[in-house]
């Protein structure tokens, strides 16, 4: 079977600026392309966040969870907490599937989860692999 290389996610935007501000400035991911209608974000080594400008684009997106995995749940709850974001669900351990994990919103309405397995059953990077967790938000 042939390989896969890279991955990129394609999300639509009314509102490209307001939407690079908060993954460039408040998320911090790197700006890899902009395509001027559309901007390619980096969120590790292969793997791409893109957003495109389009009319019309309803604030309601029920069906997208855009997932970050992390070892560093609290520490990307405390950045962005400190950056005025607020968070739907903060951190917490689901038992029923062995994450960690925590919820937000993007300015376009979109859900974005970030998450820990602690199930050792997970095939990620070492750095994300099942472990034990903090629980302590300071």
């Amino acid at each position: 079977m042939p390989k896969i290389e890279e991955q990129i996610t394609f999300l639509y935007t009314a509102d490209l600026v307001v939407t690079a501000q908060f993954y460039e400035g408040i998320m911090g991911l790197e700006l890899v392309l902009d395509q001027g209608s559309c901007r390619i974000y980096r969120t590790n080594q292969t793997a791409y966040l893109g957003f495109c400008q389009r009319d019309g684009i309803d604030h309601e997106h029920p069906d997208v969870i855009f997932t970050l995995v992390t070892s560093q749940v609290d520490q990307w709850y405390k950045h962005l907490r400190s950056q005025g974001v607020e968070f739907e669900k903060l951190p917490t351990f689901n038992p029923r599937y062995g994450i960690y994990h925590c919820f937000l919103r993007d300015p376009n309405g979109y859900l974005i989860e970030i998450q820990q397995f602690l199930d050792p059953a997970w095939g990620g990077p070492d750095n994300t692999k099942g472990g034990s967790v903090d629980t302590r938000i300071d």
